[in-house]
């Protein structure tokens, strides 16, 4: 078996040796490269490096999956071997290239949201585990009853749950702040003042036990405890109201000047403009998602099932993570990652089923642990690597994702975090659903293992594929 430096020099070799490659970087489980000459690859050299689970253009990018965990050793040994690191307006400008306005949007905005969804998805681990230790079936287990729970442990739990909700707001203006080129640190402040103790509480106000506070005579205005398009608007407006600051500001009085008049000036808009219109479109578009989830028959569940792998490929699935994120805020629950999640576990049934029925020590030897990825909640290798190569047995993963989030719609199943799927997402379902959880993810790998392994694939395939 090869190192990981000889696999990097592998790559390097395959990519057409250093003079060929610009930069590098990666992300959670693909080495990404700027070359000079993209006629200078080697695909098949590159196809038979060990650990390499596929290869394609993107974005600009020679992109090489090799998963969780090995990237991040395949790129530490690149940079060792002299290859330079790509640096961040490299990166902003091959993210961009060949997108529309839409596509670059929706990009920004999951350069965004990306940042924080580690805190949420440990928010959500949080959540089912306290849903857990305080079932009655398990406390049962240990002789004790509900009554039996330390109050201060309760208190204890409720910080490690409510605390990334409730300073949402500050989370979503510093990556703004930073992803729009402000001082994060300001958009952290700015974030703040949108949930200072001072104001209503935006839960409070909206069960009616406390009114809003009226500014003007006529602009209600409360804290924003849990959202997320506010926060957004601020802290984009506010990063580029800081930079023109700062351009025309001398640089001795910067450091006086510019934080005071960008918090100044953001916090009237951000508390008396941006707050109650943004607010109110955030309200709207979380009231169509609950609309949509609750159509009958599992309808919401089999499309969203069905299309997600699709947008995943697509690249513009980034735009789930706001609604997924309302969701938690707004109802403490996530119905969308139980439907997600089939269509996560079905392209992972259908790999699987290429694995099974191939000959080819190769394919099996790619399909296998693409499906292990897949199951633990990454099908980038099953999708990029097998799937889409063969195209039936994406489809296929397609149909299952939609039949799995069909059934997930009419269990309504409610997962308590987000992010995580099929295998770490049985996490979010520590209570009565687990059982259903368990079922909806083996049907949705079952009807794509089953009809990809009968009509999906054959080894003629790889033939046609050479």
């Amino acid at each position: 078996m090869a190192t990981n430096k000889e696999i990097a020099s592998d790559v390097i070799k395959a990519l057409g040796g250093k003079e060929n490659i610009q930069s590098v970087t990666h992300c959670a489980t693909r080495l990404r490269v700027i070359v000079h000459d993209k006629d200078k690859i080697n695909e098949e050299a590159v196809e038979g490096i060990e650990k390499a689970k596929g290869a394609f253009f993107n974005s600009g990018q020679y992109q090489i999956i090799f998963g969780t965990g090995t990237v991040n050793k395949i790129y530490e040994e690149v940079t060792n071997l002299g290859i330079a690191e790509q640096s961040s307006q490299e990166t902003k400008e091959q993210k961009n290239e060949g997108k529309n306005g839409f596509q670059r949007a929706i990009r920004t905005f999951g350069d965004v949201f990306v940042p924080i969804i580690p805190v949420l998805v440990a928010t959500g681990l949080f959540m089912g585990l306290r849903g857990l230790l305080t079932q009655e079936q398990v406390l049962a287990v240990f002789g004790l009853v509900p009554e039996d729970i330390s109050a201060n442990f309760l208190l204890y739990t409720q910080v490690l749950t409510d605390t990334a909700f409730a300073f949402l707001p500050a989370l979503v203006a510093w990556s703004s702040f930073k992803v729009f080129g402000g001082s994060p640190v300001i958009g952290i402040v700015l974030g703040l003042m949108l949930v200072n103790p001072a104001l209503p509480n935006a839960y409070e106000v909206a069960a009616g036990t406390v009114d809003p506070i009226t500014m003007f005579g006529f602009i209600p205005v409360v804290g924003y405890q849990g959202t997320v398009l506010p926060a957004f608007i601020a802290g984009f407006i506010g990063a580029k109201f800081e930079r023109i600051i700062r351009k025309r500001v001398p640089e001795y009085l910067d450091l006086l000047i510019t934080p005071f008049a960008t918090l100044l000036v953001m916090s009237i808009l951000s508390l008396f403009v941006i707050g109650p219109v943004f607010h109110s479109l955030e309200t709207v578009v979380l009231d169509a998602t609950i609309w949509l989830l609750q159509l009958p028959f599992g309808i919401a569940g089999l499309v969203i099932g069905g299309l997600n792998q699709l947008i995943v490929v697509t690249g513009v699935h980034h735009i789930f993570n706001f609604l997924e994120v309302q969701l938690l805020a707004n109802t403490g629950v996530n119905p969308y990652n139980a439907i997600i999640t089939s269509s996560v576990a079905a392209q992972g049934g259908a790999t699987l089923a290429v694995g099974m029925k191939t000959k080819s020590k190769k394919l099996k030897a790619l399909a296998f642990p693409s499906t292990l990825s897949a199951f633990l909640g990454i099908t980038e290798p099953a999708i990029f690597g097998v799937n889409l190569r063969y195209v039936k047995p994406f489809l296929f993963g397609l149909v299952g994702g939609g039949v799995g989030g069909m059934l997930a719609d009419l269990l309504n199943l409610e997962g308590s975090g987000m992010s995580v799927t099929v295998i770490p997402g049985t996490l979010l379902y520590l209570n009565e659903q687990i059982i259903w959880y368990i079922l909806v993810n083996a049907v949705a790998i079952a009807v794509a293992f089953v009809l990809t392994y009968m009509f999906g694939f054959s080894d003629k395939e790889i033939a046609k594929d050479q």
